[in-house]
């Protein structure tokens, strides 16, 4: 069989398990394996046989699997990209999930066979390396929900980003496109990896026996774009289609957050940074910039501004009479944003956590029965009239979804759809108390269009990685985040953070690109944090250009 467009060229070979993907003019760029493994936690599955049947756009193989009743993969080749889906049928509970790549025990050649590739770059719709916009094509890319500062677990800028690749040989400009899709009470992994092999790859959802298979279960679609101008088309053409969301002119206003502010105090000695989220030091921060004519007409009070971070009730000891406070800047015709942490369950009772088998909770379990009451009183308390009267949510942290084959969790959900699960809670509590209010997430995936209103694009650096920081990667870095988020939810708001920047040369570069990619933020009031460099009047000019009077 022999598939032939206007954009790549496709051939079945004879054995049934590859199919070779060209450019027109016979270039190679894939050598698709269509074998897939549904690795269940209490089996490996490994293909004994196959069969190949195809017809003018599709190939269909049906394998006899050690794990399960039936499965197959069909390849359909449309006129502009190909769609692989992979599926299997029977009962136990998914490990990981291999895709364009699986194991076969047909004979005389055994083993794992990936996907062989002739592509040398590859390009992520993740921020994980700062330094890196692009990678050589046999490098590992995360895609997921999980990850922090430690080394080899960086990923954790975007979560989740969109699940979307791109690659391309030396001898190439346009690119060829690779993204996962599904709706996203489907996307039931942690994480989607790209695992490079000897001039090879192939795909592994991570779903840690979370997912119960009884019956059919069909992976997300695998889909191949070639001819791309840019990588950012690929993440557009995954965007969902979606009513235009009503934006408040407020939400545009330029905004001033503490949480530089607070670590600049720290590096003097001061204590931990969250220790100095205090009301005596956001008046000082706010006093210094309107002493130079900066007045941000949003406040956001960063970590910790709380006395438990599952319940979210005000620390009196350092913000005596918040609702007072917030009513102040409110009457300077201010708005005031909280910071919450997403998943973290101190202060919350076990049941309603994700727990370990000894019972000691790790999150907070938005299915859990009760947690959606306690998400929508917490909600009512924070930002409706009655309560502190807050504007909104800058929400962090999501990068800490529970990930364990041992958790317990109390629905279906886990993974990605876990996640969605919790901010669903969170953005329709916070809506219900407020209309208005608004919500920032750092999640630039198209199906958390639904709960989120801006999109954060968070830390520059990855301060915990050894060696000299790298100021000259940060604006390329902090573009490469927003055109992702502009591409993946068309007409979301862009937040563009402010920390943690390296030098003051940096964050006079950063700053004047910030009205271009989106809301600007200011994270400093008088020095920066890393260096102890003070701002000059030079900067305060250039704040007031950005920030202007209040609105």
């Amino acid at each position: 069989m022999i598939v032939e467009r206007e954009g790549y060229r496709l051939e079945l070979a004879a054995d049934g398990r590859r199919a070779v993907l060209t450019r027109p003019d016979g270039e190679h760029w894939l050598t698709l394996s269509l074998l897939a493994s549904f690795d269940r936690t209490d089996a490996r599955d490994e293909s004994v046989s196959w069969q190949a049947t195809a017809d003018d756009a599709t190939i269909t193989i049906e394998r006899r699997s050690t794990a399960w009743d039936r499965a197959g993969v069909t390849l359909t080749c449309g006129e502009r990209s190909l769609e692989l889906r992979a599926w299997v049928e029977g009962s136990g509970r998914l490990a990981d999930v291999h895709l364009l790549g699986g194991r076969s025990l047909h004979g005389p050649k055994t083993g794992l066979f990936r996907t062989g590739t002739s592509c040398t770059t590859l390009f992520s719709a993740g921020a994980d390396e700062p330094a890196k916009l692009l990678r050589g094509a046999d490098e590992e890319v995360v895609l997921g929900v999980s990850g922090d500062g430690e080394l080899g677990r960086g990923h954790w800028f975007l979560t989740p980003p969109p699940l979307f690749l791109a690659f391309r040989r030396d001898d190439e400009e346009r690119w060829l496109g690779l993204g996962l899709e599904a709706p996203v009470e489907r996307l039931r992994f942690v994480q989607a990896v790209h695992r490079p092999g000897d001039r090879a790859f192939h795909l592994v959802l991570e779903h840690e026996g979370h997912t119960a298979v009884d019956g059919r279960f069909e992976a997300p679609a695998v889909v191949l774009t070639p001819g791309l101008a840019s990588p950012y088309d690929g993440v557009r053409a995954q965007a969902e289609p979606r009513e235009p969301r009503e934006q408040p002119a407020w939400w545009r206003g330029a905004i001033f957050c503490g949480w530089g502010a607070q670590c600049q105090l720290a590096s003097t000695g001061l204590g931990r940074a969250p220790d100095l989220s205090t009301r005596a030091n956001y008046d000082t921060f706010l006093a210094a910039l309107g002493e130079h004519g900066v007045l941000p007409p949003t406040i956001v009070i960063d970590d910790k501004w709380q006395r438990t971070y599952g319940r979210n009730e005000p620390d009196e000891d350092k913000w005596p009479d918040l609702r007072g406070w917030i009513a102040a800047r409110h009457d300077e015709g201010r708005r005031v944003l909280l910071w919450w942490k997403a998943w973290d369950p101190e202060g919350l009772p076990d049941e309603l956590c994700v727990r370990r088998p000894d019972g000691a909770p790790v999150a907070v379990d938005p299915t859990a029965p009760g947690t959606a009451a306690l998400m929508r009183e917490v909600m009512h308390e924070l930002l409706a009239p009655g309560g502190l009267d807050a504007d909104g949510l800058k929400v962090d942290f999501t990068a800490q979804t529970p990930s364990g084959e041992s958790l317990a969790v109390h629905g279906r959900a886990w993974g990605i759809s876990l996640l969605h699960e919790l901010l669903r809670l969170v953005y329709d509590g916070a809506k219900e108390a407020k209309p208005d209010a608004l919500v920032i997430t750092h999640t630039p995936h198209p199906a958390f269009a639904d709960v989120t209103d801006m999109v954060r694009l968070n830390d520059m650096l990855r301060l915990d990685d050894p060696g000299p920081l790298r100021p000259g990667t940060v604006v390329p870095q902090m573009r490469h985040r927003a055109a992702v988020a502009a591409a993946a939810i068309p007409g979301v708001l862009v937040d563009t953070d402010d920390w943690t920047i390296p030098d003051l040369a940096t964050w006079r570069d950063y700053l004047h690109a910030k009205l271009e990619l989106g809301v600007p933020s200011l994270y400093y009031a008088t020095r920066l944090d890393l260096t102890g460099e003070q701002l000059e009047e030079q900067d305060y000019a250039a704040l007031r250009r950005v920030f202007g009077g209040v609105g």
